[in-house]
This record gives C-alpha cells, sequence and structure tokens, in this order.
C-alpha cells in the first residue's frame, strides 16, 4: 500500500519547515551567518538537531536556503512596491529604494546573505539570489526607457551597477557609522537612491521628487514592524 500524505501532515511539514528557516534568520540578524549553526537553531525553532538535517542535510544547504528564503522576501517587497507606484519611473524609484530599505533595516542580516564570510560554499545561492534582483532592476529600467523616460543603455549592466552600489553603501566595509538612528538612516537611503536614479539619467530636480516621494513611506513602515 503507497502511504499518502494528508493535507494536515503536508501542512504540519511545511509549518516546521518555516520554523527551522526562521529560526537561522533570527540568529543570522543577531550574530551574522557564524551564528547559523544546527544545534543553535535547532533549539531555536524547539525541534531536535537531527529534525533539521531532515529537512536540511548539511549546513550548506540550511544557509543557501536561508540566503534563498530572505531574497525572496526582499524580491516580493520591491515588486509590491514598483506594481503600486504610478508609472514607470515611480516604479524605479520605489524598487531602488525598496531595496536600500531592506538592506538598511537589516544590515547584519543583509551582510550575512551578501558577503560574510561562512565555512561552507554558499556562492551559487549568493550570486542566483542577487542575479534575481538585479533582474527584476533591471526589468524596471527597461520599462522607463520604453517610456521614453531614460536614455538608451545597458540595462543588465546599469541594474547591476545600481544593486551593487546600493549594497556596498550601505553594508560593505565602507559603509558610514550610525545608520541606526531613524534620521540617518532616511538620508541615506534618499542620498543612494537619488545616486542610483542620476546613474540611469534621471535629471537630478525629477530624480530628486521621485526619491523623496518613493522612500518616506517605506522606511517609516519598516521602522515600525521592527
Amino acid at each position: 500500500m503507497v502511504y499518502r500524505r494528508t493535507h494536515q501532515v503536508v501542512r504540519r511539514l511545511a509549518a516546521r519547515r518555516s520554523n527551522i528557516l526562521t529560526a537561522a534568520r533570527d540568529a543570522a540578524a543577531e550574530g551574522g551567518m557564524a551564528a547559523v549553526q544546527i544545534a543553535p537553531v535547532a533549539s531555536r525553532a524547539n525541534v531536535a538537531a537531527g529534525t533539521v538535517y531532515r529537512y536540511f542535510p548539511s549546513k550548506a544547504d540550511l544557509i543557501s536556503e536561508l540566503i534563498a528564503d530572505v531574497s525572496r522576501d526582499e524580491l516580493a517587497s520591491i515588486r509590491r512596491a514598483a506594481d503600486a507606484a504610478p508609472g514607470p519611473m515611480s516604479a524605479l524609484a520605489a524598487a531602488i529604494t525598496t531595496v536600500a530599505v531592506h538592506v538598511i533595516m537589516h544590515r547584519k542580516l543583509s551582510w550575512g546573505i551578501l558577503a560574510e564570510p561562512v565555512d561552507v560554499d554558499v556562492s551559487h545561492q549568493r550570486i542566483a539570489s542577487r542575479r534575481e534582483i538585479a533582474v527584476e532592476i533591471g526589468q524596471r529600467i527597461e520599462a522607463a526607457m520604453r517610456a521614453n523616460h531614460l536614455p538608451s543603455q545597458d540595462t543588465a549592466l546599469a541594474a547591476t551597477a545600481v544593486i551593487g552600489a546600493l549594497h556596498e553603501a550601505l553594508v560593505g566595509p565602507l559603509a558610514p557609522e550610525g545608520l541606526d538612528d531613524p534620521i540617518k538612516m532616511r538620508d541615506a537611503v534618499q542620498t543612494v537612491s537619488l545616486l542610483a536614479l542620476r546613474a540611469v539619467g534621471v535629471m537630478d530636480a525629477r530624480a530628486r521628487g521621485l526619491v523623496v516621494q518613493a522612500s518616506l513611506l517605506p522606511v517609516k513602515a519598516a521602522a515600525m514592524s521592527g
């Protein structure tokens, strides 16, 4: 007889897997990727270490899925913000500022996802996740180009450069100090978002208006949810 999982069992297994990933995310947010170890994550999730291994056969699998999970959430936030915007230029500004807000509100986790050294190989997932977000930004640049709001350019290269600038400026080794302060957060988000829009060809006055409109609400909402 073939055993078939009931919907209740499937839901329970999915919930347990989600709890483990949440525990791993919380650990990384507090202590960086070095804190994502099987036993402590199991303790946070209130399961045995063996249970974690049933879902994630190795630490590399757990961290890779954590990277993918965080990146999926970020990508969904970018799309929601851009899709709610009234036009392609506003959508591009919303997408860029959402990346900046996500990074600045979760700096330790973002650094862990992007580049923090780990003792297992997760480079493939890191690159794949970053590429998905760059593709989304590239599509928003292309939409603005088609509407004749931006000059012709290599959208893939431009999007990669924009993502690199946002990440390096906000979580890289040269990121400024004091970004826990809400006013400094807002100013940093607006500065890097303005730089990104100027870089792809938005005139300064319009870029400023787009950035102010796009960045104030996400920062406020993120601060309230945090």
